[in-house]
């Protein structure tokens, strides 16, 4: 299958690729250069819990769960006593 490089240097991926593989605008992909004229493009795995909040937030059921304050860390997350 062939695609053009636009002229500001991005690779156009032709849409029967992106739609078999649901590839969505803003996936991040890892270019690797093999040697001269070949090169591997793999797109990089979303962290394991991406899209959870969103996920949660969009519950038909309202107001069980809240958007924690600080996504950085679980450090100031407080683990409850089992007795």
């Amino acid at each position: 299958m062939k695609t053009l490089i636009s002229t500001k240097g991005q690779i156009i991926l032709p849409a029967e690729i992106r739609r078999r593989d649901r590839i969505e605008p803003g996936q991040e992909f890892e270019i690797e250069r093999i040697r001269s004229g070949e090169y591997k493009l793999k797109r990089k795995s979303p962290p394991r819990n991406a899209g959870l909040v969103k996920l949660l937030l969009a519950c038909p059921v309202k107001e069980w769960f809240e958007e924690p304050k600080s996504l950085g860390t679980t450090d100031d997350l407080k683990t409850p006593s089992l007795g």
